[in-house]
């Protein structure tokens, strides 16, 4: 204002919405993991995530963009539990983060993608969804995920009347888990185990 360089404010939009996207990512993460915590729902969440989406794509950053609009789709899913309204925000995620090779993305989108057909009734295409956000996580090291991966996919294999691969797939997550620290996901392990009948 006082130096006269206007020139600043032809980029003064993209340098705060760079700073303003992470940020409301991020706050949208946090109401999320409260939520987990506490299942009250906070509408500011949704409202958080779809402003991050907006302000990624228009900076042009995919790989952003794509981790927001899972998260908007992740809000009408588990928050609203309206996977039908969810999945067309997995499909363009996972669309995005592939295009950038964003498989951390790729792996969260195809997942709730999963998720979204075995609510469905569609057994066979969720198991291919959640083997591959498994293989994705496998690939860059993401071994929390890939624990939490396979307990989903025993969850399947009990609801297909598969309990031996169900038994399989907790082990193997047992093993992953300890091994990486993962103490929540072991939570869930114990879990599984007391929920499923083998």
């Amino acid at each position: 204002m006082f130096g006269g360089d206007t020139s600043a404010l032809a980029r003064a939009d993209d340098v705060l919405d760079a700073v303003e996207a992470p940020l409301s990512l991020a706050r949208g993460k946090v109401l999320h993991v409260r939520f987990l915590d506490d299942r009250e729902e906070n509408i500011q969440e949704l409202v958080l995530f779809e402003r991050a989406a907006e302000l990624y794509q228009r900076l042009g950053d995919a790989s952003g963009e794509a981790a927001a609009l899972f998260w908007v789709g992740c809000w009408h899913q588990v928050v609203k539990g309206a996977g039908a309204t969810g999945r067309p925000y997995f499909e363009r995620s996972y669309a995005l983060a592939k295009a950038v090779d964003d498989r951390m993305t790729m792996s969260y989108a195809i997942r709730h993608l999963g998720f979204a057909d075995r609510d469905a009734g569609h057994f066979d295409q969720a198991r291919e969804r959640l083997t591959e956000s498994v293989t994705l996580r496998r690939e860059i090291g993401f071994r929390p995920g890939e624990a939490a991966g396979l307990v989903a996919l025993a969850y399947l294999a009990a609801e297909t009347g598969d309990p031996t691969a169900a038994s399989h797939h907790l082990d193997e997550a047992q093993s992953v888990a300890e091994s990486s620290g993962a103490k929540a996901v072991s939570g869930w392990i114990e879990q599984a185990r007391a929920h499923i009948r083998f």
